[in-house]
């Protein structure tokens, strides 16, 4: 196998922008094929990308032998359903997150891969340069031994930072688990846990103050293995003019503090400070889709495996119990 032969199974707004376009910017890797049960939608979405294939059906993709990895960007509640479908076809995955519904789940599924890891999680900023900057400061020392990290995500509910779609299934919490924080927090609890490593302990609470029945304020706090300790709030009910993403990473020599949704790293330490500053790619995940596809054709070095995932997921159904 010389190219990775992508379907994706669920063409919606996260695939048009974010990562779609990418499949076919990466070498070695091509979209052929598109689905969506909305028929018109998924031609639509084919012919825009001159993909030569669209389907309205997860069967009817699985079936096209041309196909050998598979981009499930379906919302949460059916990504275990599907996985098990591209699994049985043998089909690669690169999973969009959160990986499951939730940590149940998420443990059904690392069981059944354990034995031949053939799925990628979409936690992508994990490749982005900022990101990949902070772990080369961190592994560096230049900041002693690292102590707490602190995250602080305020965002209204006119927020810009996540991803509209037109059924509001985000809000649905049979849909995604848990409305907003479920959808953007795998992706810092991710970093955590990639920074960090190992979890000892962890602990969180949640409530909910709106009528869509969905946790918008979440508290949290980790013990790592090496004695990092973690403690974060996401709060999806505040004002605009407090609206904050944050991260700070404190060690004995110095912090380091970046955004999420941001392009710089600022690096304090006791004599001076430094501020390096980076431009994403415009197709965000294209990086990761690069790793993921490098991992398919080679089977080394897994940029974000179900194990990993599942740590993920269990912090936040910690987090929101």
């Amino acid at each position: 196998m010389t190219t990775i032969n992508w379907g994706i199974i669920g063409c919606g707004d996260v695939a048009e922008i974010k990562s779609g376009p990418a499949f076919n910017k990466v070498k070695h890797s091509k979209l052929i094929a598109v689905m969506r049960r909305n028929t018109e939608k998924a031609k639509d979405f084919a012919a825009r990308h001159q993909v030569p294939f669209w389907y309205n059906s997860v069967d009817e993709l699985l079936a096209n032998t041309a196909i050998n990895a598979v981009y499930i960007a379906t919302p949460p509640s059916t990504h275990l359903e599907i996985a098990k479908k591209c699994l049985a076809a043998k089909k690669f995955i690169y999973l969009e997150k959160p990986m499951t519904l939730n940590a149940i789940e998420a443990k059904e599924l690392n069981a059944i891969v354990s034995e031949n890891d053939t799925i990628v999680v979409a936690h992508y900023r994990r490749k982005l340069a900022p990101f990949l900057k902070v772990k080369e400061l961190l592994d560096s020392k230049i900041i002693g031994d690292v102590t707490l990290a602190d995250i602080q995500i305020l965002q209204s509910k006119e927020n810009n930072i996540i991803t509209k779609t037109e059924e509001h299934w985000r809000l649905k919490p049979v849909i995604s688990g848990g409305g907003y924080f479920n959808d953007i927090a795998p992706h810092q609890l991710d970093l955590m846990y990639y920074y960090f490593g190992n979890i000892e302990k962890a602990e969180g609470f949640s409530s909910t103050t709106n009528k869509d029945n969905v946790h918008d304020l979440v508290n949290g706090i980790i013990k790592f293995k090496n004695g990092v300790q973690f403690r974060g709030v996401w709060n999806f009910n505040a004002t605009k003019k407090e609206a904050k993403d944050q991260c700070k990473i404190y060690g004995t020599k110095g912090s380091i503090h970046f955004s999420f949704y941001g392009e710089k790293v600022i690096l304090n330490t006791e004599h001076h400070q430094e501020v390096f500053n980076f431009i994403n790619p415009k197709h965000i995940q294209e990086p990761m889709i690069a790793a993921t596809v490098a991992y398919f054709l080679t089977k080394k070095n897994n940029p974000n495996s179900v194990q990993e995932g599942l740590e993920v997921m269990k912090i936040i159904d910690c987090f929101i119990k």
